[in-house]
């Protein structure tokens, strides 16, 4: 039996507008492709990432346009095989068409097809393939008019992209734009084969005592109907186990019919082959913090009549990967966090978009330096949310590599979605389908139902009863797509993903109220909508996980030049113009980040450098307290009160002013620093808190008067080990200046030979704000960890806030130089920092590469920390890489004269 031939269909294609004559056919820019990409190759729009030229390119996303191409197809050697072409990816109503027949009709972005065009195709000679992409806002449309008793509505963009099943996102959202696009965004293929492989997976089980595994392999086959009772009898799988490149295990096993049915009909099933294979002290895949990330390969071959008819690969992580929920301490509800090898993981981490409105423009470079980004910013955990896409192999082949776990939403987000019965049927084979192609990578430790669904259901006042488990009745209710994420969901994951926990919402709180903090997820919108609370407040707004909470902040000078369509010398390149307005897309962002800035700051809309300094230390300061504050109640066994914080969001899609912590260009903002330090894996956290004493017993009118009312300010510290291994031998010490005159005004060890045990945050001290007296308004305090033989191994300095009341000193020296000093791991080496010290206290300083060196050159400038705090004595070392002797920086910071 002759291989499974493969053959990509990526040459020749073209493309026009389906309405303009045939002289309008172009040449794609790129393949895959959209029409985006392919109109701006060819300068027929403006960039639509550049001033409010998004307003400009509306028309694309309500025309039709045809993709077309030739190619030749191989020939056939044996009657007997079949002839399929396989799309991965159509954006989204697509109508294909082989040699002038309708060979398919798809309407989801998200569902690869297969189509048998044995009868069609011409072998040995050239076809023909045309796809034509209807717009698929106004069919969206049509299908809400279709259905007028749905009760149609959501949160960003329009009621029309409930009806269809396309990346959410593309409406428009509070931090992107409209842009609809459409075309062949994942590859094509034309497949010549008598038998293939259908999928390979794995149940894989780590023993509690993580002394064994056991992989169970498994190759599905499907075989051509002409050769099937022959092909059956006589096929066999290989499996080969290797590591390293070195083999571990082998097995060949036959082939047994299958009369499964499948819970995706594009996955045709005619035979199973399995092999169990038990390993003895298997090398486990750990997240990056504890361990290393080894990956087995297994390979399956498919041998029919002695000869290899088709081959597949994947590469799989052996780990224990669970989700506890268990009773507390002290606390009502149950935890929510997870658990590798037996190692509770505090997943303090980031929400993820696409990173691009142009999908097939990010190359697997881009995605894995996305998530190197987030690993060597100290994050745990990325949630992939509802309302982008299934990312790419190259996104999670990234998290497995780097170590970094996977939160997956399936692909619905802040609406109330219809469930008819043709579009509950392509939901189903969409998460069938998705799971599968997922299901092996060892990072996607949960997979939810959606993203705020529920949370739409509670503010709409629609039809829940969770104690109802009827699940048809549920179709009948305004809220029918309940349906989907506890039917139809949850029945792919438990056939397909039994031993992943599904979630049925982002968040989810067990059905009552999905704001409960004491059970599942919350989202803590608090800070920035809902009541607006100070960020000073996150002690009391935590959760027991807590997977959205954000800060919006201006993103880099340069990105904001990039948009600017005259750039440095624009117009509008100030803070409040039109052009800047328009790449916020967030409802009432101006109102919110004043808010926020008045309360805490003193800021001046100019010039534009400063007002940005501004936006990102506020950012900085409300997302370094938020995980301050909520790792401090990770607290260890039965005590695990918070068990993660995500942020949203990590990237962005486009250039804009949003909650991201790094913007579109990669560029990280101050808030990537702070909160890498708070997840360093040792840290030392502080808080003020204000005590109100009244008037003592035995003076007048104690229930009403304001005389001898005494207010005192204490610090609270803590320390924060989030390693395997208890911490020993600790001290702490606690120093103090006055802020306005850089005077030392305490210095105390308050611990001596402390423990800080493993994997938790432990209480250290409390105390009245040190120094002088009556001066706590003015005291900056600094608190510090040192180990062993008295070597710093955490700090953080605290400030009184708001900071705005402060009388900030001057430097009269900043000095930020470049040095080269030895790596401290005794390798001999040597790294790159920039040393800064002053002789008074300086909130927030901030290293920058000047603004005349070109973009290129800054962005190969990357640092390793930033956006520190000075105390005098001290001299504050940020690694760099990139930099030389002739690199000129520029420092920034809070109160600076400019």
């Amino acid at each position: 039996m002759a291989s499974r031939i493969v053959v990509p269909v990526d040459k020749g294609w073209s493309f026009k507008q389906a309405d303009l004559n045939d002289s309008q056919w172009l040449p794609v820019s790129q393949f895959p492709t959209n029409v985006h990409l392919d109109l701006l190759a060819h300068d027929r729009i403006p960039d639509p990432f550049v001033g409010k030229n998004e307003e400009l390119v509306q028309w694309i996303g309500e025309k039709k346009w045809v993709y077309k191409t030739t190619f030749e197809a191989p020939a056939v050697s044996s009657a007997k095989q079949k002839t399929v072409l396989a799309f991965d990816g159509l954006d989204t109503f697509a109508t294909v068409v082989l040699n002038g027949k309708t060979i398919l009709e798809s309407d989801n972005m998200f569902l690869p097809y297969r189509v048998d065009v044995s009868s069609v195709v011409r072998p040995s000679e050239t076809n023909e393939l045309a796809i034509s992409f209807d717009s698929a806002y106004l069919r969206g449309w049509d299908l809400v008019e279709k259905y007028p008793d749905h009760k149609w509505g959501c949160w960003n963009g329009d009621n029309s992209r409930l009806a269809v099943r396309k990346s959410q996102y593309h409406w428009g959202w509070d931090w992107g734009p409209m842009l609809m696009t459409c075309g062949p965004w994942r590859p094509i293929n034309l497949e010549v084969y008598e038998a293939r492989i259908t999928d390979l997976s794995f149940d894989t089980t780590v023993e509690e005592s993580l002394q064994t595994a056991t992989v169970v392999a498994r190759a599905e086959i499907e075989v051509t109907e002409s050769t099937k009772a022959e092909a059956l009898q006589t096929s066999k799988v290989r499996f080969d186990v290797s590591l390293n490149g070195v083999a571990v295990a082998s097995e060949t096993v036959d082939v047994a019919t299958s009369a499964a049915a499948s819970s995706d009909s594009d996955n045709k099933v005619d035979g199973v082959a399995s092999a169990t294979f038990h390993i003895s002290s298997p090398a486990l895949w750990y997240p990056a913090r504890y361990g290393k990330q080894p990956m087995y390969t297994v390979k399956a071959t498919l041998v029919v009549h002695d000869s290899e008819a088709d081959t597949t690969t994947k590469k799989i992580g052996l780990r224990r990967a669970l989700l506890v929920q268990h009773a507390l301490e002290g606390q009502p509800g149950t935890s929510f966090f997870f658990e590798v090898n037996n190692v509770p993981v505090f997943c303090g981490g980031s929400d993820w978009i696409p990173a691009d409105n142009f999908i097939p423009r990010i190359d697997g470079k881009r995605y894995h330096d996305w998530v190197a980004l987030a690993r060597d910013g100290h994050q745990a955990m990325i949630r992939v949310w509802g309302g982008g896409i299934y990312e790419e192999q190259a996104f999670y082949d990234a998290c497995d590599e780097l170590g970094v776990l996977v939160w997956q939403d399936f692909m619905f987000g802040c609406g109330n979605y219809p469930a008819w019965p043709k579009l509950r049927e392509s939901i189903r084979r969409e998460a069938a389908a998705n799971v599968r192609l997922l299901r092996h990578h060892p990072s996607i430790v949960i997979w939810a139902g959606n993203n705020e669904d529920y949370q739409y259901q509670e503010s709409e006042n629609l039809t829940y009863d969770y104690a109802n488990k009827d699940a048809e009745s549920w179709l009948k209710t305004d809220f029918p797509a309940r349906y989907i994420y506890e039917k139809i969901l949850a029945d792919v994951c438990t056939e397909l993903l039994p031993n992943t926990p599904y979630h049925y919402g982002s968040p989810w709180g067990g059905g009552v109220d999905t704001h409960d903090p004491t059970v599942g997820d919350i989202h803590q919108w608090n800070v920035w909508h809902g009541t607006q609370e100070k960020y000073q407040n996150f002690d009391r707004l935590v959760g027991r996980f807590v997977s959205e909470f954000g800060m919006e902040a201006f993103p880099s000078v340069r990105t904001i030049d990039a948009f600017l369509p005259q750039g440095r010398n624009d117009p509008d390149r100030f803070a409040q113009s039109a052009t800047v307005d328009f790449h916020n897309k967030a409802d009432g962002h101006e109102r919110r980040i004043a808010l926020y800035l008045v309360e805490n700051l003193r800021y001046a809309p100019d010039p534009l450098e400063q007002f940005v300094y501004c936006t990102q230390l506020m950012q900085a300061e409300c997302l370094a307290s938020a995980y301050r504050l909520w790792k401090r109640q990770w607290q260890g066994p039965k005590r695990e009160y918070c068990g993660g914080a995500l942020v949203w969001q990590l990237n962005d899609c486009w250039p804009v002013t949003s909650w991201s912590i790094c913007d579109y260009y990669l560029r990280p903002k101050h808030a990537f620093f702070t909160v890498k330090r708070e997840m360093a894996p040792i840290t030392v956290g502080m808080t003020r808190k204000e005590h109100v004493h009244g008037p003592k017993d035995g003076e007048a009118d104690r229930g009403h008067s304001r005389v001898n009312i005494k207010k005192t300010m204490q610090i609270e510290i803590w320390g924060s080990n989030l390693t395997t291994e208890d911490l020993t031998d600790v001290d702490c010490v606690v120093r103090a200046w006055d802020v306005e005159t850089g005077k030392q005004t305490y210095e105390a060890r308050l611990a001596e030979g402390i423990v800080l045990p493993a994997n938790r945050s432990t209480e250290i001290a409390a105390l009245a704000v040190p120094g002088v007296a009556g001066d706590e308004a003015r005291t900056v305090v600094a608190a510090y960890l040192e180990a062993g033989d008295k070597k710093q191994i955490a700090r953080y300095v605290n400030w009184p806030e708001p900071l705005k009341y402060l009388h900030l000193a001057q430097p009269k020296q900043l000095t930020a130089k470049l040095a080269t000093i030895a790596v401290a791991d005794g390798s001999g080496g040597t790294t790159n920092v920039v040393e800064l010290s002053a002789e008074v206290p300086l909130k927030g300083v901030a290293v920058e590469v000047h603004e005349d060196v070109s973009d290129a050159e800054a962005d190969a400038v990357r640092f390793d920390d930033n956006l520190v705090d000075l105390v005098p004595g001290e001299t504050v070392r940020l690694g760099v890489q990139g930099a030389t002797a002739a690199t000129r920086f520029t420092t920034r910071y809070l109160g600076m004269q400019v």
